[in-house]
């Protein structure tokens, strides 16, 4: 399966073992534009997979009561760029709803998706990466898959998880890569971060779309420095995995993280920021971070804004011989 199939997959599965089971959004009972619910209304019926209004707060809301009557809640927004409109609910209420109630009313078995990220062409309102926009808010989990098999496994653990959870799916992935994925039930779990691979001299910290350009800076890092890199995949934006990589930055000295978003206020920030607090004796260089430019997301500049594998691997030269 590729990406889109894979999460397919886990909303059939969703759907088929449970019967409370609803799946909503804007053409998702047409597949939507990335053909992620495609079939699933003609399997399930027009009851539990079904078309909203172009509102996203009112996607929102609308899930945040269905999941406090009693059911699986699974929203789609079309892009992750559109889903401001429906901060409000997901961030004042969705994340507050058991805590403000005192445990009597509970939405956690709502999840929200959305496509997000860069995909080459998308430029300002079909590129950005809001997943730090919502790392500032206790009460949510935050997830950004890097693949088909991680996409299945993290997809049915937000949905099984007893906590309100967004979960972002780079686009550009979607139709990129196939791997062998269970066509059974299983899950991954959440806020557990991927050591992908191992190194001594630098850790490299991604999520989603930027493991893969990381996955390139290991090895040109390997062949044109002989630089050993750790890569790490986050996997988890909130809560996130903090031991992981700071084992990891205990060993090899020296911390690079790279994301699309801009760079400040970035979870780059949040992560640097941490780690900076928690390995300062055992820091070689300054933490670096790589990141998009704090400017709108451009269309006919989009090469020269990405965090690519040639300005990370910069980043990697500067950290090795500061």
């Amino acid at each position: 399966m590729n990406l889109f199939q894979a999460i397919n997959n886990s909303l059939d599965l969703a759907l088929t073992s449970d019967p409370t089971a609803i799946i909503f959004g804007e053409d998702v009972a047409f597949g939507g534009v990335f053909r992620c619910t495609v079939g699933l209304q003609e399997k399930h019926g027009k009851s539990r997979v079904f078309n909203t209004p172009l509102c996203e707060q009112g996607i929102a809301g609308f899930g945040i009561g269905a999941a406090t009557a009693g059911a699986t809640a699974i929203a789609e927004i079309q892009f992750a760029d559109y889903i401001l409109p429906a901060f409000d609910q997901i961030c004042n209420e969705a994340a507050k709803y058991r805590y403000r109630s005192g445990g009597i009313y509970d939405c956690g078995s709502l999840t929200i998706r959305a496509p997000c990220s860069a995909v080459g062409h998308g430029a300002v309102y079909h590129s950005q990466s809001p997943e730090a926009f919502f790392a500032h808010c206790p009460g949510l989990k935050v997830v950004v898959p890097r693949g088909p098999i991680k996409a299945k496994g993290l997809l049915n653990s937000c949905i099984r998880d007893k906590n309100p959870c967004l979960f972002f799916e780079p686009k550009i992935l979607y139709r990129s890569a196939v791997e062998q994925v269970p066509v059974k039930e299983y899950t991954m779990p959440l806020s557990t971060a991927d050591i992908l691979v191992e190194g001594d001299d630098i850790t490299l910290v991604g999520w989603g779309t930027q493991v893969h350009v990381l996955r390139e800076v290991c090895q040109l890092a390997k062949d044109q420095l002989n630089v050993s890199c750790e890569l790490i995949d986050l996997v988890t934006i909130l809560p996130w995995d903090k031991e992981t990589i700071a084992q990891s930055v205990k060993k090899t000295g020296r911390l690079l993280i790279a994301h699309e978003a801009p760079l400040t206020s970035g979870f780059g920030a949040e992560i640097a920021a941490s780690i900076q607090h928690d390995c300062f004796l055992n820091l070689e260089a300054p933490i670096e971070r790589v990141t998009g430019f704090d400017t709108p997301f451009p269309h006919m500049f989009e090469p020269f804004y990405m965090p690519d594998k040639w300005r990370c691997l910069e980043a990697v030269k500067k950290l090795v011989n500061y």
